[in-house]
């Protein structure tokens, strides 16, 4: 949910919201706290930006999103890496997590809270 088609468009594309994409991604793919999993990293970003646990299928649509991205940026290293920049380690993962972090952070439960 969103208060406005226009408002998650704006959201989605914004380069300062895309820099809090990236510096949660990095966060998420590198701090302790996070975990070596990619269940363990997406419930530390979905706690980071909720306060909560992600539901299973929460998690689960979060998990494929990854996996399409992460599918895409591999076989994309360009686009990657300016999706990535200034992330360290594997550019493709960086790219995906990246882009999970953005739909965190556009979420309607974290832009508005009730």
């Amino acid at each position: 949910r969103t208060n406005t088609p226009l408002q998650a468009l704006n959201l989605l594309n914004d380069e300062a919201i895309f820099e809090m994409a990236r510096a949660l991604a990095g966060r998420m793919l590198s701090d302790p706290p996070a975990g070596a999993t990619l269940s363990e990293r997406v419930s530390y970003g979905f706690r980071r930006c909720l306060t909560r646990m992600p539901t299973a299928a929460e998690l689960a649509r979060l998990e494929k999103l990854h996996a399409e991205q992460l599918s895409h940026y591999r076989q994309r290293a360009d686009d990657a890496g300016m999706v990535a920049k200034g992330l360290s380690g594997n550019v493709a993962e960086a790219a995906a997590m990246t882009m999970v972090a953005n739909v965190l952070l556009n979420l309607d439960e974290t832009l508005t809270k009730e």
